[in-house]
């Protein structure tokens, strides 16, 4: 199942997990076309999945080079990896500056 990525203007964003194969406009040099989604945040790191070469791209950037996915990876996993909300920002654990 492939779902094709077409976002309705130019503010909509894409959501990326951890795992997802990505296909982009541009072929790597090592003729691989697949790439596997590895970092998340402002900068997405790839890797390729035939030499295993990482990049790492602009969200922006990644999302006007996007075709479509290969295979999403699995919610669970991004969730459990993501940042976790601080209650008190600029507290120490101890409640103490």
């Amino acid at each position: 199942m492939r779902a094709r990525i077409v976002p309705a203007d130019q503010s909509s964003v894409v959501s990326f997990r951890l795992g997802d194969i990505v296909r982009l406009r541009r072929v790597h040099p090592c003729g691989g076309q697949e790439w596997l989604v590895d970092r998340l945040g402002a900068d997405i790191g790839l890797r390729c999945r035939m030499c295993g070469r990482h990049v790492l791209l602009e969200r922006r950037t990644l999302e006007r080079r996007l075709i479509d996915f290969t295979a999403r990876g699995d919610l669970a996993i991004s969730q459990a990896v993501a940042p976790a909300a601080r209650d008190g920002a600029g507290t120490s654990p101890g409640g103490k500056r």
